[in-house]
């Protein structure tokens, strides 16, 4: 898992590209990105699965903001960034979100 982040030149923005490996994806069919940059909708963000078996996608959030995320597997397991900036707290009973500093 991994967050490369690029920042645009003239813009407040950074180019986000989110990355989950084989190993974490396994045999999975279909992964979502699912967090607050898209009002966790799961549907609203999928990830295109890359010929090593990962899965990857990027977007363009606003600096100087954190944003809480997830990843949806096969729309039932939820995984996080093993490579995230930080994680908090849920309200859904032990669970943590990731986040990313941009």
């Amino acid at each position: 898992m991994s967050l490369k982040k690029q920042y645009l030149k003239g813009k407040p923005l950074c180019k986000v590209t989110f990355s989950l490996p084989k190993e974490a994806v396994k045999s999975a069919k279909k992964v979502t990105l699912v967090g607050d940059f898209n009002n966790w909708d799961t549907h609203a963000t999928p990830m295109k699965k890359q010929k090593t078996g990962a899965f990857s996608v990027s977007l363009n959030l606003e600096t100087g903001k954190e944003y809480q995320f997830r990843y949806l597997i096969d729309g039932k397991t939820w995984e996080n960034d093993w490579a995230a900036d930080k994680y908090v707290a849920t309200v859904y009973g032990g669970a943590e979100n990731s986040v990313v500093i941009v």
